[in-house]
Protein backbone atom coordinates (compact mmCIF):
# COMPACT_ATOMS: atom_id res chain seq x y z
CA UNK A 1 0.00 0.00 0.00
CA UNK A 2 1.58 3.14 -1.17
CA UNK A 3 0.35 6.42 1.45
CA UNK A 4 1.27 9.86 -0.71
CA UNK A 5 1.83 13.05 0.62
CA UNK A 6 1.58 15.86 -1.67
CA UNK A 7 3.77 18.40 -1.21
CA UNK A 8 3.72 21.53 -0.56
CA UNK A 9 0.79 20.63 1.36
CA UNK A 10 -2.07 23.45 1.52
CA UNK A 11 -2.03 23.50 5.22
CA UNK A 12 1.63 23.87 6.00
CA UNK A 13 2.82 26.69 8.34
CA UNK A 14 5.95 28.86 6.86
CA UNK A 15 9.06 27.84 7.93
CA UNK A 16 10.42 23.93 7.60
CA UNK A 17 8.31 21.31 9.02
CA UNK A 18 9.24 18.64 10.81
CA UNK A 19 10.46 15.07 9.44
CA UNK A 20 10.77 11.92 11.18
CA UNK A 21 12.02 9.06 8.76
CA UNK A 22 11.68 5.19 10.24
CA UNK A 23 14.77 3.24 9.83
CA UNK A 24 13.95 1.78 6.34
CA UNK A 25 13.38 5.10 4.44
CA UNK A 26 16.94 6.06 6.33
CA UNK A 27 18.58 3.55 4.18
CA UNK A 28 16.74 4.04 1.31
CA UNK A 29 18.13 7.96 1.61
CA UNK A 30 21.55 7.45 3.01
CA UNK A 31 22.48 4.00 1.14
CA UNK A 32 20.11 2.78 -1.68
CA UNK A 33 19.69 6.02 -3.01
CA UNK A 34 15.95 5.19 -3.87
CA UNK A 35 14.67 7.61 -6.87
CA UNK A 36 11.61 8.06 -4.89
CA UNK A 37 13.13 9.17 -2.09
CA UNK A 38 14.46 12.37 -4.14
CA UNK A 39 11.75 14.59 -3.38
CA UNK A 40 12.54 14.19 0.30
CA UNK A 41 16.28 14.71 -0.70
CA UNK A 42 15.45 18.00 -2.36
CA UNK A 43 13.03 19.18 0.68
CA UNK A 44 15.39 18.62 3.50
CA UNK A 45 18.00 20.17 1.20
CA UNK A 46 16.19 23.22 0.61
CA UNK A 47 15.13 23.85 4.26
CA UNK A 48 11.53 23.19 3.75
CA UNK A 49 11.80 19.82 6.22
CA UNK A 50 14.12 19.45 8.91
CA UNK A 51 14.75 15.66 10.12
CA UNK A 52 14.52 15.26 13.29
CA UNK A 53 15.54 12.37 15.29
CA UNK A 54 16.77 10.78 18.52
CA UNK A 55 19.63 8.86 20.02
CA UNK A 56 17.39 5.71 20.38
CA UNK A 57 16.39 5.94 16.27
CA UNK A 58 20.22 6.38 15.84
CA UNK A 59 21.16 3.00 17.70
CA UNK A 60 18.59 1.19 16.39
CA UNK A 61 20.21 2.37 12.56
CA UNK A 62 23.78 1.40 14.23
CA UNK A 63 22.34 -1.93 15.26
CA UNK A 64 20.01 -2.79 11.60
CA UNK A 65 23.37 -1.71 9.58
CA UNK A 66 25.42 -4.59 10.93
CA UNK A 67 22.86 -7.10 9.88
CA UNK A 68 24.16 -9.75 7.93
CA UNK A 69 21.53 -8.72 4.61
CA UNK A 70 22.69 -4.93 4.80
CA UNK A 71 26.46 -5.63 5.34
CA UNK A 72 26.64 -6.91 1.83
CA UNK A 73 24.70 -4.21 0.41
CA UNK A 74 26.62 -1.50 1.89
CA UNK A 75 29.68 -2.63 0.80
CA UNK A 76 28.11 -2.82 -2.85
CA UNK A 77 27.53 0.79 -2.86
CA UNK A 78 31.29 1.44 -1.13
CA UNK A 79 29.98 2.73 2.31
CA UNK A 80 30.59 1.76 5.56
CA UNK A 81 28.73 1.87 8.89
CA UNK A 82 30.84 4.49 9.90
CA UNK A 83 30.14 6.50 6.62
CA UNK A 84 26.14 6.23 6.84
CA UNK A 85 25.90 7.12 10.70
CA UNK A 86 28.39 10.03 10.05
CA UNK A 87 25.94 11.22 7.21
CA UNK A 88 22.85 10.42 9.47
CA UNK A 89 24.72 12.54 12.47
CA UNK A 90 25.25 15.50 9.99
CA UNK A 91 21.47 15.55 8.73
CA UNK A 92 19.42 15.55 11.67
CA UNK A 93 18.29 17.58 14.16
CA UNK A 94 18.60 15.85 17.71
CA UNK A 95 15.32 15.47 20.15
CA UNK A 96 15.32 14.23 23.68
CA UNK A 97 12.97 11.04 23.66
CA UNK A 98 9.16 12.43 24.01
CA UNK A 99 6.64 11.17 25.96
CA UNK A 100 4.44 8.18 25.14
CA UNK A 101 1.33 9.00 22.81
CA UNK A 102 -1.59 7.42 23.89
CA UNK A 103 -1.84 5.65 20.99
CA UNK A 104 -0.18 2.23 20.93
CA UNK A 105 1.50 0.73 17.94
CA UNK A 106 1.30 -2.87 17.24
CA UNK A 107 5.04 -2.98 16.49
CA UNK A 108 6.68 -1.50 20.20
CA UNK A 109 10.18 -1.08 17.75
CA UNK A 110 8.23 1.49 15.95
CA UNK A 111 6.76 3.19 18.89
CA UNK A 112 9.69 5.73 19.09
CA UNK A 113 8.77 7.09 15.45
CA UNK A 114 5.25 7.57 16.04
CA UNK A 115 6.06 9.23 19.69
CA UNK A 116 8.55 11.57 17.92
CA UNK A 117 6.16 12.64 15.07
CA UNK A 118 3.25 13.63 17.36
CA UNK A 119 5.45 15.40 19.65
CA UNK A 120 6.84 17.52 17.19
CA UNK A 121 3.26 17.01 14.89
CA UNK A 122 5.81 15.98 11.80
CA UNK A 123 5.52 14.21 9.03
CA UNK A 124 6.47 10.79 9.26
CA UNK A 125 7.45 8.32 6.50
CA UNK A 126 7.52 4.59 7.07
CA UNK A 127 6.79 1.59 5.02
CA UNK A 128 6.02 -0.34 7.78
CA UNK A 129 2.41 -1.38 8.10
CA UNK A 130 2.20 -1.39 11.60
CA UNK A 131 2.81 2.70 11.19
CA UNK A 132 0.60 3.22 8.45
CA UNK A 133 -2.05 1.70 9.73
CA UNK A 134 -1.88 4.19 12.67
CA UNK A 135 -2.63 7.00 10.40
CA UNK A 136 -6.08 8.21 11.76
CA UNK A 137 -4.56 8.24 15.12
CA UNK A 138 -1.76 10.38 14.31
CA UNK A 139 -3.60 13.06 12.16
CA UNK A 140 -5.85 13.69 15.29
CA UNK A 141 -2.65 15.07 17.01
CA UNK A 142 -1.26 16.50 14.24
CA UNK A 143 1.02 14.45 12.71
CA UNK A 144 1.09 13.20 9.04
CA UNK A 145 2.09 9.47 8.09
CA UNK A 146 3.21 8.41 4.49
CA UNK A 147 4.94 6.28 2.53
CA UNK A 148 6.33 8.47 0.06
CA UNK A 149 5.94 11.98 -0.39
CA UNK A 150 5.17 13.38 -4.01
CA UNK A 151 5.89 16.79 -5.27
CA UNK A 152 2.73 18.86 -6.21
CA UNK A 153 3.00 20.95 -9.13
CA UNK A 154 2.25 24.90 -8.38
CA UNK A 155 0.13 24.76 -12.02
CA UNK A 156 -2.47 21.96 -13.13
CA UNK A 157 -2.31 20.48 -15.74
CA UNK A 158 -3.62 21.64 -19.20
CA UNK A 159 -7.01 20.64 -20.01
CA UNK A 160 -7.47 17.53 -22.17
CA UNK A 161 -7.79 17.94 -25.19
Amino acid sequence: MRVELRWPLADAAPGARALVLDTNIVLDLLVFNDPAIAPVRQLLADGALRWIATPVMRDELARVLAYPQIVPRLAFYGLGSAAVLQAYEAQVQWCDVPPRVPAACKDADDQKFIDLAAAHQAVLLSKDKAVICMRKRLLAQGAQVATALVMASDTAPPPLA
